[in-house]
């Protein structure tokens, strides 16, 4: 086939699966734009800015499993993407970004719209491109796609200036094995490391398996259970690794760290032995370094072999695919109990049960962590919760119990406000047939609040929980604990977010008691199309328990007592 730079882009899109893109036009990517005429089984989500185009990339892409695909053009369109790209590289989310240049003759000469993207976007992506030459486009395609999927996933860009677009070659799709110089992501671990990660599970008394995001990219759920199960181990998850075990499973003590459950946090700062399974021990996870875990010998299997000894050493670290080492390791793994350890964890949790929000008789007052539990209740646990960052993202992670995988999507490691919206977008679009519900903060949505319009225009089928306590919530309560309530720049001047809504021909509902909830949840998904259900919340309630910056694990701040609070 003769084709254009512009239609080989298109033609490789469709050769990889994509079935949906996510972009902005403008001119140094209008060939592509144009091209995109010919290849209807592509559709393309006009976004309302390129940062949104990003997150539902990155969205779809956490939702499926799949690479997610995006298109901005060069200079500001380019540059906006970074966020998102960001974001990715932190989760290790597989994306494409396809970026429009100036013409090839310009590039350098600070031409209209030129920005060198490859150079802004080198520290946040996995890989990128400034393709020169028309004839290696396709075969950048191709790798661009490999590297973003394989190993440790990840965001690459592709940047292709106007002329290459343009320009026309005999298009043969690329075949064969791809193979990168120095790129060998690693598979099957040296069975002397297995050997001696199970030699420390069959010792230990008090071990406990940290469960991270590499359970769900590498398939791992079964084999996470079995190992778990077969010698009796806790399991407490990471922010991004919830729906790697249902968290109905009574081995399951639920999430570690800052926000952590205080179970699970004191579970590791008493553990003998921790298994560290896709995980990467970042400082929300582990608090002080110095006192983390002190007595705990360390396993620690992780696809990106730079992540191990990282933060925290350990006795044995292996570099594999998460599911092809546990595989390895699981026939040297002998049935086990341990009934004293695990009655020591029981004991936590009750503590914990006595602490619990839900369970107080707040009157008229509505609380965050009632209207994400109810949620959860409304909903069958079933749906899949695409969230922002803030409070309202910590509720969720403790008061949405996750039995699936992939179904809570959210920001772990750039923190990133404004991702909640457009992701949903992206999810929908991935798992068409799931319930998809955002729950984002008052802040965080009107960072991207103008793809509303995206989803009216669509009419995806997103249902948007705003959680309203007209601040900046989860910044207010350090500044509440850390700053003697000097809550500077953190009260919000909010809109009527429901009129708001209907501008963009959305449905909305405002919920201000508890005995609405039930009530909103089922209106809004009742409409086929997006709703946004705004949940007026109490302006200072408090995300507990609470590492603080510097502490300890166990230095954890807990609500008091309801029976204590009651006297």
């Amino acid at each position: 086939m003769l084709l254009t730079g512009a239609e080989i882009i298109m033609e490789c899109l469709l050769r990889e699966g994509v079935d949906v893109v996510f972009g902005y036009p403008g001119g140094a990517i209008l060939p592509t734009y144009d091209a995109m005429a010919k290849y209807p089984q592509i559709h393309h989500v006009l976004v309302r800015h390129e940062q949104g185009a990003s997150h539902m990339a990155d969205g779809y892409a956490r939702a499926t499993g799949k690479v997610g695909v995006c298109i901005a053009t060069s200079g500001p369109g380019a540059t906006n993407l970074v966020t998102g790209l960001a974001t990715a590289m932190m989760d290790s989310s597989p994306i494409v970004a396809i970026t429009g240049q100036v013409p090839t003759a310009a590039i350098g000469s600070d031409a209209f719209q030129e920005t060198d993207v490859t150079g802004v976007t080198l520290p946040v992506t996995k890989h990128n491109y400034l393709v020169y030459d028309v004839e290696e486009l396709p075969y950048i395609i191709r790798e661009a796609f490999y590297i973003a999927r394989s190993g440790r996933p990840g965001p690459v860009l592709i940047d292709v200036p106007k002329d290459v677009q343009n320009a026309r070659i005999e298009f043969q799709y690329p075949q064969g094995e791809i193979r990168l110089p120095g790129y060998r992501p690693p598979e099957k671990a040296d069975e002397r490391d297995v050997a001696a990660a199970a030699e420390l599970i069959n010792q230990s008394q008090r071990p406990v398996i940290l469960a991270g995001h590499g359970i769900l990219m590498s398939g791992a759920m079964q084999e996470l259970r079995e190992l778990a199960e077969r010698a009796q181990i806790p399991v407490t998850l990471t922010l991004l690794g919830k729906g790697g075990m249902p968290e109905s499973h009574p081995l399951v003590i639920g999430m570690m760290g800052m926000h952590g459950e205080a179970a699970a946090n004191h579970a590791i700062q008493e553990a003998d032995l921790l298994i560290a399974l896709g995980m990467r021990f970042d400082d929300r996870v582990t608090g002080n370094l110095k006192t983390y875990s002190p007595n705990s010998r360390k396993i620690h299997v992780d696809i990106d072999a730079s992540e191990l000894n990282k933060n925290v050493m350990v006795d044995v670290g292996i570099a594999g695919d998460l599911r092809t080492v546990l595989a390895q390791l699981l026939p040297h793994v002998e049935s086990n109990q341990h009934p004293e350890w695990i009655a020591r964890i029981r004991d936590w949790q009750e503590d914990a049960s006595d602490r619990d929000i839900i369970q107080y008789d707040t009157g008229d007052k509505l609380f965050a962590a009632q209207v994400i539990n109810d949620l959860w209740r409304y909903t069958g646990g079933d749906a899949i919760i695409v969230t922002d960052v803030g409070q309202h993202q910590m509720l969720e992670a403790q008061y949405y119990p996750h039995q699936r995988p992939a179904t809570l999507i959210t920001s772990g490691g750039l923190g990133t406000m404004g991702f909640g919206t457009p992701a949903a977008i992206g999810a929908k679009f991935g798992r068409p047939d799931e319930v998809v519900w955002a729950i984002v903060g008052d802040g965080g949505f009107q960072m991207t609040m103008c793809e509303l319009a995206t989803a009216a225009q669509e009419n995806i089928n997103v249902n948007i929980a705003i959680i309203n306590n007209s601040f900046l919530g989860m910044v207010r309560q350090w500044q509440e604990l850390f700053y003697d309530r000097r809550y500077q720049a953190t009260p919000m001047f909010n809109p009527d977010f429901c009129k708001l809504a209907e501008a963009f021909g959305v449905p909305a509902m405002r919920v201000t008691h508890r005995n609405q909830v039930e009530e909103a949840v089922a209106y809004a998904q009742s409409i086929n199309g997006p709703t946004l259900i705004e949940f007026v919340v109490e302006k200072e309630e408090m995300v507990y328990p609470m590492v603080p910056a510097g502490a300890s694990l166990h230095e954890m701040k807990r609500r008091p007592k309801l029976s204590e609070a009651k006297q």
